[in-house]
């Protein structure tokens, strides 16, 4: 894996398939803490949407980074889902979106995926993040505001 020089802090596995998470700074490990005001367990969370080809995951990012609704959003191509709808099975190539931001501004993702995704029933779900590197998380708070 040539695009492993700096310092690994953690790995995602999809479809089966690693996605290495890197730094590329060096920190102390043993700093991370969930005690940080910046950083209370639930506080973040970690989005996923998925949508039927790059362009329209690229638009979505966009839209939700311009209206400050999240401070970073991955795109992970070619995942296959396999799934039920209306009664069949299908399986489906698609593009993946981690989408990380403030729990308190999920529905307002859900919204704006609704009103400009492709899919009659647009995949939102997600996942409250415990702990994490202070320094990023609190990039992540000063790049979402809180929702008034």
């Amino acid at each position: 894996m040539r695009f492993l020089s700096k310092l690994i802090i953690g790995a995602i596995y999809i479809s089966g398939v690693p996605l290495i998470c890197r730094s590329p700074a060096k920190f102390n490990l043993a700093a991370m803490s969930s005690s940080s005001s910046k950083n209370e367990p639930g506080t973040h969370s970690v989005a996923f949407v998925t949508t039927p080809n790059e362009a329209l995951a690229k638009k979505l990012a966009h839209l939700l980074l311009n209206q400050k609704l999240a401070a970073c959003i991955n795109i992970v191509p070619q995942i296959t889902s396999i799934y039920d709808w209306e009664g069949k099975i299908n399986e489906d190539s698609e593009v993946l979106m981690m989408i990380k931001t403030r729990t308190n501004r999920v529905d307002e993702i859900c919204k704006v995926i609704r009103d400009n995704h492709s899919y009659s029933v647009a995949e939102v779900i997600s996942l409250p993040i415990d702990n994490g590197n202070p320094p990023y998380m609190e990039w992540l708070s000063k790049s979402v505001p809180d929702k008034t």
